[in-house]
C-alpha cells in the first residue's frame, strides 16, 4: 500500500457508453481501496448531456470545483444525438473543452501502442504495424481552435468564415518541454510536426522547439511537415517515438495514429499541465451501442493506468494494470470491436471483470495483493 496522503480522484461517467465502461473501473478502484492497495478517496460527478439533463448545463460549477479539488479526473465520454439541437454553449462537447480549460490542461498525451495480440486487427499489414509504440503530444489550448479573430462575417455582400492560427513563444515552449520530458522516459526521439514552409505560426513553432531542444541534449529532434507526417504514419509508423505538434495537426494525427492499432476501444489519453490531470479513453460516447453491454472497457482501464502513473506517482501499479489488459488479450478474450475467429467473445461487464481479476493476480505475484 502507498503510505502518506490520501489521493483524491473524481470520476465522470458522462454519456452513452460512458457509465458502462466506467462501472468496472469504479469497481476496481473500490477493491483497491478495500485491499489497501492504495489510499484513495473516490467520488463521482456529472458532466455532458447527463449533467445538462439534471442541471441545465453540461459543466456544472460543482463538477468544476470538485475537479479542481482532486489530484486527477477520470472521464469516460460525453455527447449524443439527442443533444445536437441544443445551443452551442449547452452541447455536451463544450463541457470537455471547458473542463480542460478550467484544469489548465494544455498538453494532450495520446499513446498509440499495438498490443501484439491485436496485430491482425489493424488495417495495415502486420509487418508494417509490428512494434508500433508512439505518443502524440498535442498542444490543447491554443492554435486555430482558440485564436482570434474568429467568426462568420459579411464582406462585400459575401459571408466569410474566419479562424486564426495563433501561437505565442511561451505556449510553444511549455508543450515542447512536455514532449522532450516524455521522450526521455522512452526512446529519446522527438518529431516536431509543423507547416513551416507556408505558415508563419509554424516558423515560430520550429524556432522555439529548436531552442528548447538545447535543454535536452540526450534527446534527438527531427522536423517534419504535417502532410509528410500523415503519410509516414501509415508508411513507417515504427519510425516515430514522440510526436509534438499544435492543436489542429495533433487532433488529426492522433486520430490517424490511433486507428493504426486496430481499435479505438484500446486507446487512452491524458490531458495534463495544471495541478489536476484529466484522463479519458478516446472512443467517445458511441450512442449506437450504449446500453447493449458490448462496449470495450479496455481503454478506460488504460486511462486509469495513465492516471496512476502521471498523477499519483504509481508507475508500478500502472504497468501492472497494462499487463492485466494484455494478459486477458493473450487468453483470447475479446469484445466485439476486436473479435476474431476462435476468440472468446464477451461483453463489457465480463471484460472488465476479467481485467480486474488479472490485475489482482499479478499484484499477488508481486507481493502487493492480499
Amino acid at each position: 500500500m502507498t503510505h502518506g496522503k490520501t489521493h483524491k480522484i473524481l470520476l465522470l461517467p458522462g454519456d452513452g457508453i460512458g457509465p458502462e465502461v466506467m462501472a468496472p473501473v469504479s469497481a476496481l478502484l473500490s477493491e483497491m481501496v478495500s485491499r489497501k492497495t492504495i489510499d484513495l478517496q473516490v467520488s463521482e460527478a456529472l458532466i455532458g448531456g447527463s449533467a445538462y439533463d439534471r442541471t441545465g448545463h453540461p459543466l456544472p460549477a460543482d463538477t468544476v470545483a470538485r475537479a479542481l479539488d482532486s489530484e486527477a479526473v477520470l472521464l469516460a465520454a460525453v455527447g449524443g444525438p439527442k443533444y445536437d439541437t441544443l445551443p452551442y454553449e449547452h452541447r455536451p462537447e463544450r463541457a470537455l473543452l471547458g473542463i480542460r480549460e478550467k484544469l489548465g490542461a494544455f498538453a494532450n498525451l495520446r499513446p498509440a501502442k499495438l498490443f501484439p495480440q491485436l496485430a491482425n486487427a489493424s488495417t495495415l499489414k502486420p509487418e508494417v504495424i509490428r512494434g508500433l509504440d508512439l505518443v502524440v503530444v498535442r498542444e490543447l489550448t491554443g492554435g486555430i481552435y482558440f485564436g482570434s479573430p474568429r467568426g462568420i462575417v459579411t464582406e462585400g455582400g459575401v459571408r466569410v468564415g474566419i479562424n486564426t492560427e495563433r501561437y505565442s513563444e511561451p505556449e510553444i515552449e511549455r508543450i515542447a518541454r512536455v514532449a522532450f520530458n516524455v521522450a526521455r522516459s522512452r526512446k529519446k526521439k522527438v518529431t516536431s510536426v509543423d507547416k513551416a514552409n507556408v505558415l508563419e505560426s509554424s516558423v515560430l513553432w520550429r524556432e522555439v522547439v529548436v531552442r528548447v531542444a538545447r535543454e535536452f541534449p540526450d534527446v534527438t529532434l527531427e522536423h517534419m511537415y504535417v502532410d509528410n507526417a500523415a503519410m509516414q504514419l501509415v508508411r513507417n509508423p515504427g519510425g516515430f517515438d514522440v510526436i509534438v505538434t499544435g492543436n489542429i495537426f495533433g487532433d488529426i494525427l492522433s486520430d490517424e495514429a490511433s486507428q493504426l492499432t486496430g481499435s479505438i476501444g484500446m486507446l487512452a489519453s491524458a490531458s495534463v499541465g495544471g495541478k489536476t490531470g484529466l484522463y479519458e479513453p478516446i472512443h467517445g460516447s458511441a450512442p449506437d451501442i450504449a446500453g447493449k453491454d458490448i462496449a470495450n472497457p479496455s481503454a478506460m482501464f488504460l486511462s486509469l493506468a495513465m492516471l496512476l502513473d502521471h498523477s499519483l506517482g504509481e508507475p508500478a501499479l500502472a504497468r501492472t494494470l497494462e499487463k492485466a489488459v494484455e494478459s486477458v488479450l493473450e487468453e483470447g478474450v475479446r469484445t466485439r470491436d476486436i473479435a476474431e475467429p476462435g476468440c472468446t467473445l464477451v461483453g463489457c461487464r465480463e471484460m472488465g471483470e476479467r481485467i480486474s481479476r488479472a490485475f489482482f493476480r499479478l499484484l499477488e505475484s508481486l507481493g502487493r495483493g492480499r
